[in-house]
């Protein structure tokens, strides 16, 4: 301790009578140090878990409403089944949580296959194709038409996702290459839930990932029969390609496997 307090160049107890009492560096330091203790056990419990073969924790980001679409059931029956486990799910933007992967701060991604450079050393494993469609109200005109051309969606005015988004990225260079040439966004939101609600209770119509939304279309919202094979949009788990073998993930992965 004396060694510390030279190379410090202060004091870190101070004596009151017969007591040696901390100074207020004295405790910043002791503070500092059981949090490095705690930080040390905890990992070193991990290494242990991880070497054993037993679940550890499980660090998932995913953006909101898919979250709640496809990971709400399949955590909490993880949890059931593995008690001892510490499941930290976090939420976010697809490039936040993009972020968080490449940081360490999460150990899977659930969202869109075109997050996942191979370049970028990730790993990407299909759950589903979470297909994009054109959504518009129940009693929109569009529904009334056997077939939709190009030139019916042109005249059309649409809720767009926020520039920049993946989802409006995909969906415009689908529009495209489907031959619409243009079209009308007046309105613009980062809100899925909010799209939903817009598009319900007016004649705007919007892209949506098909199996994300189908909780929500209920008897206010379809999908128009309009498809186009760039609309495809493979759903999955995205993880470092040197973390693939994570024993946790791994037993996450198969148990929502067999409830999709």
């Amino acid at each position: 301790m004396r060694t510390l307090e030279q190379r410090l160049g202060t004091a870190l107890f101070r004596r009151e009578g017969r007591r040696s009492v901390p100074t207020t560096l004295g405790l910043r330091l002791a503070r500092s140090g059981l949090s490095i203790r705690i930080a040390e056990d905890q990992a070193r419990a991990a290494a242990d878990q991880s070497l054993s073969g037993t679940v550890g924790e499980l660090r998932i980001g995913a953006p909101p409403i898919i979250a709640g679409r496809f990971l709400t059931d399949p955590l909490s029956q993880f949890k059931k089944e593995n008690p001892g486990s510490r499941i930290e799910l976090r939420t976010g933007l697809v490039h936040e949580l993009r972020a968080m992967l490449e940081r360490g701060q999460i150990d899977l991604i659930l969202g869109p296959q075109i997050l996942a450079d191979p370049s970028d050393n990730l790993e990407f494993v299909t759950l589903i194709d979470d297909r994009v469609g054109i959504m518009c109200r129940a009693e929109h005109p569009l529904t009334q038409r056997a077939t939709l051309l190009p030139s019916d969606l042109e005249e059309q005015v649409w809720l767009a996702h926020s520039r920049g988004s993946l989802l409006r990225q995909q969906s415009e260079a689908a529009m495209i290459a489907s031959g619409v040439k243009s079209v009308n966004v007046p309105c613009e939101t980062d809100s899925i839930r909010s799209a939903l609600e817009i598009v319900a209770q007016t004649d705007l119509v919007t892209t949506m990932p098909r199996a994300t939304t189908a909780p929500y279309l209920e008897d206010r919202l379809v999908f128009l029969s309009f498809d186009h094979s760039q609309f495809h949009r493979p759903l999955g788990f995205i993880r470092r390609r040197d973390e693939a073998h994570d024993h946790t993930g791994a037993l996450f992965l198969k148990a929502i496997k067999s409830m999709l």
